[in-house]
């Protein structure tokens, strides 16, 4: 396998995993936070901004996942870097996110 269709894999799961919050919270009509906003990844844009912006990472994740190389749902070694994307990126939003909406229970960091 090609190491760059690994990368390409992994930055196509994260940007899905971004897609969700922001596609659904602007189709729901709710503010979230998007890199347009001030101060940056903390304010709250429009869900018109927040859809496109949710739309746009559905369109970069396609890209990486569905037209580099010969991605393959039943390949382990393409899925596993998908997935891990996914994982990670929504990791990085549960701690992220979730300090602004009061997600995480008290003591953690």
């Amino acid at each position: 396998m090609n190491w760059l269709h690994v990368v390409a894999y992994f930055f196509g799961g994260a940007f899905f995993s971004n897609a969700v919050p922001h596609f659904v919270g602007g189709v729901m009509g709710e503010p979230f936070q998007t890199p347009f906003a001030k101060p940056r990844g903390i304010g709250l844009s429009s869900s018109t901004v927040n859809l496109l912006w949710g739309f746009l990472n559905i369109v970069v994740g396609y890209l990486l996942t569905c037209r580099v190389g010969d991605f393959g749902l039943k390949v382990t070694s393409d899925v596993a870097p998908f997935g891990l994307g996914i994982l990670a990126l929504g990791l990085f939003g549960a701690r992220h996110f979730g300090s602004l909406h009061g997600g995480n229970t008290p003591g953690q960091s």
